[in-house]
């Protein structure tokens, strides 16, 4: 069994996707990141940086419990524990590596900036939405591009597709329109439409509250003194 500590983010769901798309059985573990619960010392033992996702597998290597942070490593580990996802080769294994990092080292925090200067700053500042918009669209255009020439980002339907795949899902808050990249779209659809994609993406989905960061202690652990304080000291 596998321990799934998370929360309904893009981080969160790649990993829920994979377990559904693995068949690995899994335990649900909220963490609550607009309460704090990123901070608590359990969690810190599991997660040294207080983010979500992280698991622990019950049945890791040697038979003894094992504990990982980190998505994109989590994604791996999934992979090489099942045998899906990622191939044994070399070539197209680290075809499969190139796109997964170029969802951890591009996608997710130009997203991410995207998603807070649109959304969440309480401060309209024009430079920082028109850098992270325009760099998140250029962003879109390399997946275009790469999805003209194949099926999936690997060519075949990957642990690099799952990770991209849920940080595509809030196009319209990014100031993108899937219409403008007819290649991506269909391959959205062609995820969006798999059922074990369907299960990964309800998993505490009912959990996520809408405009959460307009409550000022939940603002304030996601993005403000409090959040800082809490990293300063660890779970104290």
């Amino acid at each position: 069994m596998i321990d799934l500590y998370t929360w309904p983010t893009p981080n969160g769901f790649k990993v829920s996707i994979m377990l559904e798309e693995v068949g690995l059985p899994y335990n649900v573990v909220p963490i609550d990141i607009t309460k704090g619960d990123q901070f608590d010392a359990d969690f810190l033992k599991i997660s040294p940086n207080n983010k979500m996702p992280a698991i622990v597998d019950n049945d890791g290597p040697g038979a003894m419990p094992y504990s990982l942070f980190e998505s994109g490593a989590i994604l791996m580990y999934l992979a090489e524990k099942t045998g899906r996802f990622m191939p044994a080769d070399m070539a197209p294994r680290y075809l499969v590596i190139q796109w997964l990092m170029f969802q951890m080292g591009s996608i997710g925090p130009m997203f991410g900036q995207a998603h807070h200067f649109r959304t969440y700053a309480p401060d309209n500042l024009s430079y920082a939405i028109d850098r992270y918009t325009n760099e998140t669209g250029r962003l879109y255009g390399v997946m275009e591009h790469r999805l003209g020439e194949a099926e999936y980002l690997a060519g075949e339907y990957s642990i690099a597709d799952m990770a991209v795949f849920p940080w595509t899902r809030g196009h319209e808050r990014q100031g993108q329109s899937l219409d403008d990249f007819p290649n991506l779209k269909r391959w959205f659809e062609a995820i969006s439409a798999r059922p074990a994609v369907e299960r990964g993406l309800t998993v505490l989905a009912d959990r996520r509250r809408e405009n959460w960061h307009k409550d000022e202690e939940a603002f304030s652990i996601m993005f403000g003194k409090n959040q800082y304080a809490r990293r300063q000291t660890g779970a104290q």
